[in-house]
């Protein structure tokens, strides 16, 4: 009967599962064992190109033998193999547990083609240590749903079809087949977080209660629909509050938000311009400089990779600036001019097919230092660049990355591409060009 339910559980996982080549992650272990044995005889895996892969990590003195078991398996089962080698090199704040992994995932996804998908032999034990790990470092619904069956990976798909599974059931199945596998003796280690939930607590739980795997897979799913919900929510929600530039968000609606909706918004909102999210203290002082600081501030929230600020209606996320120091200045000949900290300056020519412009005298380029002004390209009067910047919303921290362009004279013709005077529209004219700047590309 276990026999029969795993394959039946394959065959049936298979009919469902969006078109793609498989690839099995082999260990050599007992749950991988089981899971390339039982997707080796289903002919629905082997009509999608099935392969297998095992990860190297050169952790064991006894690692190369591992690989060599391995491919022996794959051989014997008519499964190609490649076996790759990584260098698992301490990461700060990581354990080794999970820089390898790491390391495992990161060579395996390069791996990975186009819609490929990973077959991961994860099993219901493997959910049940996952939650109880999450509850334990205060996770929220995500955290709580634990394991995916499906989700993407790279260029493919993680695909864990036997989540459903106690481990006896692979154990047994093992055993029916007369399997050989690998014991990782790391596995014995209860220094790490998870040996110690499998063999010191878990055995304990379910002695009192016995159905408590089962329970505790059943609550990950109820939190993966929770999760799934509140993220469908959050990406509507962000699609409102985003402003024209992806990195900006309108902090008053943002605030307004329910508890369950705002920390799951700034979330995906970090992440869809490729920053870093924070811990939950750091969103918590968000909100609160946020809620606490009058109209007049400049509140500005920082965790490593990124800098959250607020002007006037609006969150800006970056990562954390340099500011451009103040003495630079530069000749400008309309060739790109590379700014520091600023991006870049050129002129651009206004025919189409004609050779780049340059000046016959050069220009010189440099930041602002204050009192500057110009007399604006059809304008009747001489402006402050300070009262041009407040009025066109220009934040603060990017008003020291504004290149200013000057005539031999010192007399300011352009504000990189915002603002030109009569001088500098006389000359950019008489060249045939326009001035493009391009800032630094903070997402």
């Amino acid at each position: 009967m276990p026999d029969r339910r795993l394959r039946d559980l394959i065959e049936n996982a298979l009919a469902e599962l969006r078109s793609g080549p498989l690839l099995v992650a082999h260990s050599g272990g007992l749950d991988s064992t089981v899971l390339l044995h039982g997707l080796a005889n289903s002919a629905a895996a082997r009509e999608r190109g099935l392969r297998a892969v095992h990860v190297d990590h050169r952790l064991q003195a006894d690692s190369a033998m591992w690989s060599r078991h391995c491919e022996a398996l794959a051989e014997q089962l008519g499964v190609p193999l490649e076996t790759r080698t990584v260098e698992v090199a301490r990461t700060p704040g990581l354990g080794l547990e999970a820089t390898a992994r790491r390391a495992r995932y990161g060579a395996i996804e390069a791996m990975l083609g186009e819609g490929e998908i990973l077959a991961l032999a994860h099993h219901r034990d493997d959910q049940a240590e996952t939650v109880l790990l999450k509850l334990l470092r205060g996770a929220g619904p995500e955290g709580l749903g634990a394991m995916r069956t499906l989700r993407r990976l790279g260029r493919g798909f993680a695909w864990r079809p036997l989540l459903t599974l106690p481990r006896a059931t692979l154990r047994n199945y093992a055993e029916r087949h007369r399997l050989t596998w690998i014991d990782d003796p790391s596995n014995a280690d209860v220094s790490l977080d998870r040996n110690f939930l499998r063999i010191e607590i878990l055995p304990r739980i379910t002695r009192r209660w016995p159905e408590a795997e089962t329970s505790i897979s059943q609550s990950a799913m109820w939190a993966r629909a929770a999760a799934d919900f509140i993220d469908e929510e959050a990406e509507r929600v962000l699609a409102r509050l985003q402003g024209l530039d992806p990195a900006t968000l309108r902090f008053r609606e943002w605030l307004a938000l329910p508890d369950a909706l705002r920390d799951p918004v700034l979330r995906r909102w970090l992440r869809s311009i490729a920053l870093p999210e924070p811990t939950q203290f750091q969103v918590a002082e968000l909100v609160r400089q946020l809620g606490e600081a009058g109209e007049d501030r400049q509140p500005c929230v920082r965790w490593p990779g990124v800098e959250v600020r607020r002007y006037r209606d609006l969150l800006y996320a970056l990562p954390p600036l340099q500011l451009p120091p103040l003495d630079w200045s530069g000749e400008f000949n309309g060739a790109m001019l590379e700014l520091p900290d600023a991006g870049t300056l050129r002129l651009v020519a206004l025919a189409p097919d004609t050779a780049p412009p340059r000046l016959a005298e050069p220009l010189h380029v440099r930041f602002r230092r204050g009192g500057e002004s110009l007399r604006l390209h059809g304008g009747a009067h001489t402006r402050e660049l300070r009262d041009l910047l407040q009025e066109a919303g220009v934040p603060p921290w990017q008003r020291n990355r504004l290149p200013l362009v000057f005539d031999a004279g010192n007399v300011l013709l352009a504000v990189g591409d915002l603002w030109i005077s009569e001088a500098g529209a006389e000359l950019l004219a008489g060249a045939g060009a326009r001035l493009e700047w391009t800032p630094v590309a903070f997402t």
